[in-house]
């Protein structure tokens, strides 16, 4: 942080907050400290022992620019280009959805599924459909030593996220991708099926937040008119797709338990498990298929 004499470390901090609290933003604290820390590459703790150091003024610029962007509603974590999920560090592009701390849920729920079907089936074999960024995945990976992956997207550029993500995580041997649409480019049995898919139904997208709306790619949001159409495409095929003793999880919108439930019992599946996220919403649905 040497050059041109600029603000301290805390100075720059404190500005940032000042605008985000003129802004109305929901936490300017926390936002301008995850911002501040990751542009000057410093950890929490590191703001407050160097708050007295000068931030160069080739720094403050970057800074003071992404003050900028995050008003015109760019979420922090797109503007760093990277966020942390389940203790990953996952890059974002334009065609990936940015991870959220409700679809770690997803992973905290499979992960006793998968210790089960260890323990009798050995190193499982997962899919991830609309992998994005990868993070459910390689997440996964990361806790199941032995496990192996496949990452499905029809975004050619999300899967090259995905991958670059494997690779700056130590999974890239046992991650690879399939580029296409929900199973269209799968050709394999796996012992657990995941998804986080479009669930939210067309018009609703427009009265989003502008944060989701204006920044997440809307293939990413889009689940047709009802928000079904991914869930309905999902089950109709993942049968053939599934080991005898595998498992799908997938992440949903907070009112869908009951008619998701019903698209994947219409297929044939049984509801295991449905677990709620941090704010007491329905958010992921375990099946099973029924023999």
């Amino acid at each position: 942080m040497s050059g041109g004499q600029g603000p301290t470390v805390s100075g720059l901090l404190q500005e940032v907050r000042a605008r985000f609290a003129e802004a109305d933003l929901d936490d300017p604290a926390t936002e301008a400290r995850i911002l501040v820390g990751g542009l000057l590459r410093l950890p929490a703790t590191g703001l407050v022992t160097r708050g007295s150091e000068a931030v160069s003024a080739e720094d403050a610029a970057t800074v003071r620019n992404a003050i900028a962007r995050r008003l015109n509603h760019e979420p922090v974590h797109r503007i760093l280009g990277e966020r942390e999920f389940y203790g990953l560090s996952l890059r974002l592009s334009a065609a990936t959805l940015e991870p959220r701390p409700d679809t770690e849920i997803l992973v905290d729920t499979m992960l006793p599924h998968m210790r089960r079907l260890e323990s009798g089936l050995g190193n499982l074999h997962i899919l991830d459909l609309g992998t994005g960024t990868g993070a459910i995945c390689l997440a996964l990976l990361h806790e199941s030593p032995k496990a192996t992956g496949v990452g499905s997207d029809v975004s050619s550029e999300a899967l090259e996220t995905a991958r670059g993500n494997a690779e700056r995580n130590g999974l890239a041997a046992r991650f690879r991708t399939a580029h296409g649409s929900w199973f269209d480019a799968i050709h394999e049995r796996f012992h657990v099926i995941v998804s986080n898919p479009p669930y939210i139904a067309s018009s609703v997208i427009s009265t989003l937040a502008p944060e989701v709306k204006d920044f997440d790619p809307p293939a990413a949001l889009d689940g047709g008119l009802d928000g079904l159409d991914a869930y309905r495409a999902i089950a109709k095929d993942a049968a053939r797709f599934l080991h005898p003793d595998g498992m799908i999880g997938v992440e949903i919108g907070y009112d869908q338990r009951e008619t998701v439930t019903s698209v994947f019992e219409g297929a044939g599946f049984s509801l295991v498990e449905a677990v709620r996220d941090y704010g007491q919403n329905d958010r992921v649905l375990v099946f099973e298929f029924q023999h």
